[in-house]
């Protein structure tokens, strides 16, 4: 039987809570706190497998809250819940380690998903669930500080329910953090859904994402899914979410804060529990400026940022990629596994790399095909680099 604490001043919000909850399920236990004080007192004295707690309360403020429950009992997942002015506050709530925000005045059908999620959570990290073994092709290869900081933030958010924002240049492997997002996370059984929105038109984009309904438009013959359909339960991947329509990042929005979706031509919501992972090799905040991207979507997206570092700035990862390289290529084409010399190493370090990792895969995949003996030389990266 689930033990809830709400921790919130307003009694009219602790009667809504609790009469959702029960309607949800009469066997909740409900524990109540009038405030901040009050809530840690009980927190002290109990072990609840959910909290719901308000941020902005007197003597003692959630985030206050947040940081004793972090320490005291980690493993117990909070969802806070916040004014309309305390969007940043929210949003610093989920950085520390909340599981989800809800907002004033809590939208039932939101609330209820998240606190399903949380339940869930909560009962595969009892059990002992494991991590999916990450595939070789999704292995983020480096030492550099920038990487293993990155390794370190996706052990922290990958157990969470929080939106992530991912952003670096073309080719730096922003593909690679969101698989393993996904593939540490308790969804990892359920689908990954990747959308490339910079491929998909303007005018194709909603149906792509929300589907639609037949006789929406002239080539819609029958009723079709999209990919939030597609990735319900699992984890949707936005990549170069920067390019999408105005149009769209409004519905995305909506889908975000309300787990809700329509599919084009119908006014019939359909309830998703998807979890967004989002990637751009813009400047959001410059776009915004610009006009071309909500800032509200934004700070919504943006709940935990990663930002993954070109080559240029972790060249002493290069050693490692290549080595890598080396071996999954050879793989690859059944042929021999070459090595390359040191100078040759040292030379590939002096390079700008404009495309990345990316870039850095292909002359290595030349330099194996073009080199005539075992061992790839300075010479040969002269010769065959391009660069």
């Amino acid at each position: 039987m689930p033990k809830i604490l709400i921790i919130e001043d307003e009694e009219t919000i602790r009667r809504v809570l609790i009469k959702v909850l029960h309607q949800e399920d009469k066997q909740y236990e409900i524990i109540e706190a009038v405030d901040g004080v009050d809530g840690v007192s009980k927190i002290n004295s109990n072990k609840f497998d959910l909290i719901l707690c308000d941020i902005k309360m007197p003597k003692k403020d959630g985030i206050e809250v947040l940081r004793h429950i972090l320490k005291e009992c980690p493993s117990t997942p909070t969802i806070m819940i916040s004014g309309h002015g305390d969007l940043e506050t929210a949003v610093e709530s989920m950085r520390l380690g909340a599981f989800d925000y809800i907002s004033k005045p809590p939208d039932l059908n939101r609330l209820l998903n998240s606190v399903r999620s949380a339940l869930l959570n909560n009962n595969f990290v009892k059990k002992g669930k494991t991590k999916s073994k990450i595939p070789n092709e999704y292995n983020i290869i480096g030492k550099s500080d920038p990487i293993l900081e990155i390794k370190i933030m996706i052990e922290k958010v990958a157990l969470t329910n929080a939106k992530v924002l991912i952003q670096g240049p073309n080719g730096s492997g922003k593909e690679l953090v969101a698989h393993q997002i996904h593939m540490n996370s308790l969804r990892n059984s359920a689908p990954f859904i990747e959308v490339n929105c910079a491929a998909i038109p303007s005018e194709l984009i909603e149906s792509e994402l929300f589907g639609h309904v037949k006789g929406a438009f002239t080539s819609a013959v029958k009723d079709k899914a999209g990919k939030f359909e597609a990735a319900n339960g699992g984890t949707i991947f936005l990549d170069e979410i920067g390019d999408m329509s105005m149009s769209a990042q409004s519905k995305v929005l909506r889908a975000l804060q309300e787990h809700k979706i329509q599919r084009v031509g119908s006014e019939r919501d359909l309830i998703v529990d998807v979890r967004v992972i989002a990637a751009t090799n813009k400047k959001l905040k410059y776009e915004i400026e610009n006009n071309n991207f909500r800032e509200d979507l934004f700070h919504r997206l943006a709940v935990i940022e990663i930002n993954v570092p070109s080559l240029n700035d972790r060249a002493s990862d290069i050693p490692l990629l290549v080595e890598h390289f080396l071996k999954d290529i050879s793989k690859e084409s059944g042929t021999d596994i070459k090595t390359m010399e040191k100078d040759a190493i040292n030379k590939l370090k002096e390079f700008d790399w404009s495309g990345n990792v990316r870039e850095l895969r292909n002359v290595v995949e030349r330099l194996i095909i073009l080199s005539e003996k075992n061992k790839i030389t300075k010479n040969d990266v002269i010769k065959y680099s391009n660069k």
